[in-house]
């Protein structure tokens, strides 16, 4: 490699636009499918920043719902470093332009949102916080002189030389190739959502980095935990679904079965406040026995504090105001990934992760809200400053090859493959089920249905429900072979299937 060659960073939302900037003086390539940098899920978040600003709020505070929402499956110190970074997050997303709502009196508007045991979300544009952000560190990263855009590009492989990543592979929607030498490569790559068939995560959201970093040699951890957002836009026949926000619940609205009862009456103490894996489990339920609606006509100003699920009720001739919206679960965000320190380190030298690809525990088994945008600004961050202080390294001579991620499927292939996620790894589980789904992986051949394989392996492993991975089948007999790798399933060790 070159002495001055780049740290790339492979995606443009929260997580790669805030190491970008952190990695100052250093220069840095972002590379992204977008020509324009935008799709990430980021810019699709609706939920806000949770940070403890209030006077009657805490780090603690903010530690203890996050480990009681990740069922103690969390890092300790991870969710202590988290939350008492994410005052000093807020201050420094202000400070890169991020006009935050503020009231009268010039001081945040702290929402309450599922888990949190008191308002502490802090939010932009109401119900718009991630495209706020990502259009503020955007603009942010646009002026800086030490980051260049490669848009419209896809990464595919990894460049291994001299025993590290030492660049990447590009193809763009020409076919064009294009080899990056790199000082370190950074995935940035967002979650696995489209794997299923019904998804609030934009299409990029895939799993390609997740994908490629196990082929090079990542170790995994925590792949069973998947997040199913308790209430996307329920629309026939669509795999993405418009999110419709936990705040609405926070604001007074209510969830109701068929027969216009409340949903989550006697389920949790919380009620419709309850953590997501709850909330989401009993909509399931409610879906298969006649639908689930939420009854958000009680609510007040609409167009100024949620006007996302106003524009998209209405685009599907729904008025919220008026009529209780229909409700389904849908995958939203990845506990799992590869699994790294705080650093973003992967263990594969040259190669780091941060975001929602990467898993350094700090959400356990069921992410608290709004903690999605805090850890990967925060964890952005702290990576880029990091990478700022790494000592150049010397050219490299030695032998190379390519670490390839391999073909994908075919349109009709992932199909059937998303809803056969959907079926087998939704919201409840069990070793049946999981079962069939892997025997049925194993006749497609693409990256994607390898991935699957992963995911449902450590499903069928982690044979009790924890956090969002709920066994119907808990309580009966396991196979000796699905309990023997459960420790394992805890922290790593997840390889992709051959």
């Amino acid at each position: 490699m070159r002495a001055d060659a780049p740290v790339l960073i492979v995606g443009t939302g929260v997580a790669g636009l805030a190491t970008a900037l952190a990695a100052a003086p250093r220069p840095v390539r972002l590379l992204c499918r977008a020509h324009d940098g935008v799709g990430s899920a980021s810019a699709l978040a609706q939920g806000g920043i949770a940070a403890a600003m209030g006077a009657a709020d805490s780090a603690g505070a903010h530690a203890h719902d996050t480990l009681v929402a990740g069922a103690h499956h969390n890092d300790a110190a991870a969710v202590r470093w988290l939350t008492s970074a994410a005052p000093q997050t807020v201050a420094w997303l202000a400070a890169q332009g991020v006009a935050f709502d503020r009231d009268e009196d010039g001081a945040l508007r702290l929402g309450r949102e599922g888990g949190h045991g008191v308002p502490r979300i802090v939010h932009a544009g109401g119900d718009a916080t991630g495209a706020a952000l990502v259009q503020a560190l955007r603009a942010q990263a646009q002026r800086a002189a030490h980051i260049q855009w490669r848009g419209g590009v896809d990464v595919e492989a990894l460049l291994w030389r001299d025993d590290r990543v030492a660049g990447v592979r590009t193809r763009d929607e020409r076919g064009r190739e294009e080899i990056h030498d790199a000082a370190h490569v950074v995935l940035a790559t967002g979650g696995i959502g489209n794997l299923f068939a019904r998804t609030s995560n934009p299409p990029g959201a895939d799993g390609a980095g997740l994908a490629l970093g196990l082929v090079a040699g990542a170790a995994a951890r925590d792949l069973e935990f998947v997040q199913f957002h308790p209430t996307a836009l329920d629309l026939p026949r669509r795999q993405g679904l418009p999110l419709v926000t936990e705040a609405l619940r926070g604001a007074g609205a209510s969830l109701r079965d068929a027969r216009g009862r409340p949903l989550m009456e006697g389920v949790h103490p919380l009620g419709d406040l309850a953590p997501r894996d709850v909330v989401a489990r009993r909509v399931w339920e409610a879906c298969q026995q006649g639908g689930a609606w939420l009854d958000a006509t009680a609510v007040a100003d609409w167009p100024h504090h949620f006007p996302t699920v106003l524009a998209a009720c209405r685009e599907h001739g729904i008025d919220p105001r008026t009529v209780p919206i229909p409700v389904t679960p849908a995958v939203h965000f990845h506990m799992g990934g590869l699994a790294v320190d705080l650093d973003g380190d992967t263990g594969v030298p040259g190669l780091h992760a941060v975001g929602e690809v990467a898993c350094n525990g700090v959400h356990g088994g069921n992410r608290l809200a709004s903690n999605s945008l805090l850890e990967g600004v925060a964890c952005g961050r702290r990576l880029g400053t990091r990478l700022a202080t790494l000592p150049w390294a010397a050219r490299g001579q030695g032998a190379t090859r390519w670490i390839e991620r391999g073909p994908g499927l075919d349109h009709h292939a992932l199909t059937a493959l998303r809803q056969l996620m959907w079926t087998a790894a939704g919201p409840q589980r069990d070793a049946a089920t999981l079962r069939e789904a892997l025997r049925q992986c194993g006749a497609w051949h693409g990256w994607q249905a390898r991935l699957a394989e992963t995911l449902l392996l450590a499903a069928l492993r982690r044979a009790g429900s924890l956090g969002s991975h709920w066994r119907r089948d808990a309580r009966a007999a396991q196979r000796p072979e699905e309990l023997r790798p459960q420790a394992a399933c805890d922290q790593s060790a997840h390889p992709m299937p051959p």
